[in-house]
């Protein structure tokens, strides 16, 4: 019988230097897509696919998040005094059951591996999903309901994968394909940041991931891999053989907001596709467009 996937983690421990100064007080995750963080789609994400318990790999200078997901007395007070109705729904914040989230801490920027490795008393033996913030998947039905609904049917291990240019291999995880069954594609290797010669395929795993407690007898032993962190990539290759082991291409557009022009495009994405904010957002984007200095810079840095 295949588990429920009830649990996920969310590894929000980084330092987020490539948004300095953005990122001096204020932890990468609750970096806004128009009004709502990011950490936010991933936690409603992860709410829509059924998951019940939130836990949070944190290190410092991170309470904005848990304050985030916490009620505030104080805005709801001053809210009811100018006469406004408060819940979640103005708020825009999910409520939250009392139990269904914790938080542990990652004391050292060890590498995604060590990040979720941290989180294994929480997880115990149950099968589990791990969602980056920084990757954001925009579409009609989010991408870990599609990775549940699929991993209801077969089991195993599942990663969401996305094929990329071969030159940008070196940055992702790239998966050595066994056969496809669209959208399920099995997997018989996988290789963290490969030199693009090298690669077994331009097909990259991205920040979802379904995974069971396995995983963690290998994040145990603490090795090193690329970049001199603790990689999960490296630990998933060895339950390869040993697992039923699936990358899933998902429906939906997936943005890089952990660089800044991925940050922004994802808001532009998001703004456009809003009817309180096209209609105004798109006239404005032609004007800029067709500034003939604006164009030219573009073209000349192009």
């Amino acid at each position: 019988m295949i588990k429920k996937v009830r649990k996920a983690i969310f590894p929000v421990g980084g330092l987020g230097t490539r948004f300095l100064p953005a990122t001096k007080a204020m932890p990468k995750e609750m970096l806004p897509i128009v009004d709502k963080p990011l950490i936010q789609y991933a936690v409603e994400e992860a709410l829509v696919a059924g998951i019940e318990e939130l836990i949070f790999v944190t290190g410092r200078g991170k309470s904005a998040i848990e304050d985030h997901f916490d009620r505030s007395f104080e805005l709801e007070e001053a809210l009811r005094i100018r006469g406004v109705k408060v819940d979640h729904i103005t708020l825009g914040v999910p409520r939250l059951s009392p139990g269904s989230i914790a938080y542990t801490r990652q004391q050292e920027p060890l590498g995604l591996g060590h990040a979720v490795w941290c989180a294994r008393h929480l997880i115990k033996d149950e099968p589990f999903a791990v969602l980056l913030a920084d990757d954001f998947i925009h579409g009609k039905k989010p991408c870990l309901q599609q990775m549940v609904e699929a991993y209801e049917e077969c089991g195993g291990i599942m990663m969401a994968v996305m094929n990329v240019d071969r030159a940008h291999v070196s940055r992702y995880g790239i998966v050595d394909i066994a056969c496809e069954n669209n959208p399920l594609v099995t997997i018989r290797g996988v290789v963290e940041k490969p030199h693009p010669d090298r690669a077994p395929s331009t097909l990259a795993i991205i920040g979802r991931y379904i995974l069971n407690a396995k995983v963690f007898e290998y994040l145990e032993r603490q090795e090193q891999g690329a970049g001199g962190e603790i990689q999960l990539t490296d630990a998933l290759g060895h339950l390869v053989s040993q697992e039923p082991f699936y990358g899933f291409r998902f429906e939906g557009k997936r943005y890089d907001c952990g660089a800044k022009a991925g940050l922004l495009i994802a808001s532009l994405a998001v703004a456009l596709s809003r009817e309180d904010l096209s209609c105004e957002l798109m006239p404005e984007l032609q004007s800029l467009l067709a500034n003939s200095d604006v164009m030219q810079k573009v073209i000349k840095r192009a």
